[in-house]
């Protein structure tokens, strides 16, 4: 064997680790915190290219040593919910064909489902990888009825914690994105039940608030339904979107999918060894100036089973 193919092998072979090691750098454990991060500038500009030193993370104030990090976001499991109640007749073409296009951003590796929400949630397909069964079925829905944002947002989030990677060992990212045009009117869980469950779970929630302008002008209308999109979203990692008109939702859509796109998967190992099921608050900085990090607010510390 030459030197010069010896060394392309050595090459070859230190390469092939690296990938190796990059996939392998998450795997499940009791007291490792993960942790999807996104990293924005002033402007709201998405930042790449940060290194595991430029990341400090904060568990109740104090500072822990990142022990996993990848900049290749890990694959993503999705829940796509859509307020299909009476009030969104009109506006469901172009929220279909918005959530249409976001599903056709999905990478090979990444799953989906679809639930739709009117009087009740109804799961419309199953997590799947195929996208032509994803359309269809966000193409079969039709507006009727009340609103269970809830009850939605609960199936989802429940939902999602079946979901397994394509290994055994493998870790997926989980998120909901969930467009509803008003307030819940009828849903059986209350919001503090879908925030605990929320809370508990690993899933980031975006919420998108679409509503009109007459609406808009009515002092107060939105107020209560503000609060929970935005806590949910913000207490999750998620991102909180409210427009006033339906023509806008490609775009939020579009923004939604460059964000998963480009997050950064960082993990830890708590030096707080207590396993006494408290929570514990999350605060992660970056060290460059004039930019921001955002993940979720904390976690529920682990409970050892007696």
């Amino acid at each position: 064997m030459t030197g010069r193919r010896a060394a392309a092998i050595l090459a070859g072979a230190i390469a092939l680790t690296a990938v190796v090691s990059a996939r392998q750098v998450f795997r499940t454990s009791t007291d490792l915190v993960l942790l999807n991060v996104t990293v924005a500038d002033a402007a709201g500009h998405l930042v790449s290219g940060l290194n595991k030193e430029d990341f400090e993370i904060f568990e109740d104030g104090v500072l822990q040593v990142v022990s996993n990090f990848s900049r290749e976001p890990l694959p993503i499991a999705l829940s796509i919910a859509l307020d299909t109640s009476t009030s969104m007749e009109r506006k469901l073409p172009v929220a279909q064909e918005a959530a249409i296009g976001f599903v056709r951003r999905l990478g090979p590796r990444d799953v989906a489902q679809i639930i739709d929400f009117d009087s009740q949630a109804q799961i419309l397909q199953a997590f799947t990888n195929d996208q032509a069964a994803l359309e269809q079925a966000i193409r079969k829905t039709q507006a009727g009825g009340s609103t269970s944002l809830y009850n939605a947002l609960y199936t989802a989030i429940s939902e999602l914690k079946s979901v397994k990677g394509a290994t055994p060992t493998e870790v997926r990212r989980q998120a909901v994105v969930a467009l509803s045009d008003g307030e819940d009117t009828s849903s059986l869980v209350t919001f503090e039940d879908v925030l605990d469950l929320a809370k508990r779970s690993e899933v980031a929630v975006y919420t998108i608030g679409l509503r009109n302008k007459e609406e808009l002008a009515i002092n107060g209308k939105w107020n209560e339904a503000d609060y929970i999109l935005k806590t949910l979203a913000q207490d999750t990692g998620g991102r909180p979107f409210f427009v006033a008109d339906v023509s806008q939702l490609p775009a939020i859509y579009g923004q939604i999918a460059d964000e998963l796109g480009n997050q950064y998967s960082v993990g830890y190992i708590s030096k707080n060894t207590k396993h006494d099921g408290a929570w514990r608050k999350i605060n992660v900085r970056i060290t460059r100036p004039n930019v921001v990090a955002r993940t979720k607010s904390g976690y529920f510390a682990p409970r050892d089973k007696r």
